[in-house]
């Protein structure tokens, strides 16, 4: 069970990526008041709250009714991990979460809690298939529980990321973060190989 917590915590956190949410959030809510920064925030981790959720009950449905095991689930999802974790390691991942920042503040649009902060950022393909991952592998309500408290830790991390976004990016600057981020990316990249595996040997009974 602590095995599993862990492993839970470790994967979501390094997909929603806390730490890397913040400096975007900071950018795309210049502008705006106090007031206003901590209502987005707060929307916009509710929202990839909700979406989060619906792929982890209903994940493993979707994928029953979709004629996709288990296995093949895992090999793809470490797979799509691996390329996200290769990204950050590479920061590809950074220059195109900022590209995207620029296109929606040059659009001038005041409320990015929904768009682009919840979905994708937040909620995004890699955050979508780690939740469903994780709770298809869970043997029961008990173990569902642990990774869901797992992901409501982690949200609750960028909560308190996204409300701190300008202090914390002036305490840590842009070399503290890109060396966090490429730290991440190797732990992602080694849990993405581990799914690939498991889903592997699973698959071939090995």
């Amino acid at each position: 069970m602590t095995e599993l917590f862990i492993s839970a915590l470790a994967t979501l956190f390094v997909v929603i990526d806390p730490p890397g949410c913040a400096p975007i959030y900071s950018s795309l809510t210049a502008g705006a008041s106090a007031q206003q920064r901590r209502s987005m925030a707060i929307r916009s981790v509710l929202v990839a709250a909700a979406v989060l959720l619906f792929f982890a009950f209903l994940g493993k449905g979707m994928l029953a009714a979709l004629g996709i095991s288990l296995d093949a689930f895992r090999i793809a999802g470490g797979i799509l991990l691996f390329l996200i974790a290769s990204e950050m390691v590479f920061e590809k991942r950074t220059e195109r979460r900022n590209s995207r920042a620029q296109e929606v503040a040059s659009k001038e649009i005041e409320d990015v809690s929904v768009f682009p902060m919840a979905i994708p950022m937040l909620a995004g393909p890699g955050s979508i298939a780690s939740v469903m991952l994780l709770t298809s592998q869970a043997n029961g309500w008990v173990e569902r529980s642990v990774v869901l408290a797992a992901l409501g830790i982690v949200l609750a991390l960028t909560l308190l990321a996204l409300l701190t976004a300008g202090p914390l990016m002036r305490l840590l600057g842009e070399k503290i973060e890109a060396m966090i981020t490429r730290l991440l990316g190797v732990i992602l990249a080694a849990l993405a190989a581990q799914y690939v595996i498991d889903g592997i040997r699973a698959s071939f009974s090995l």
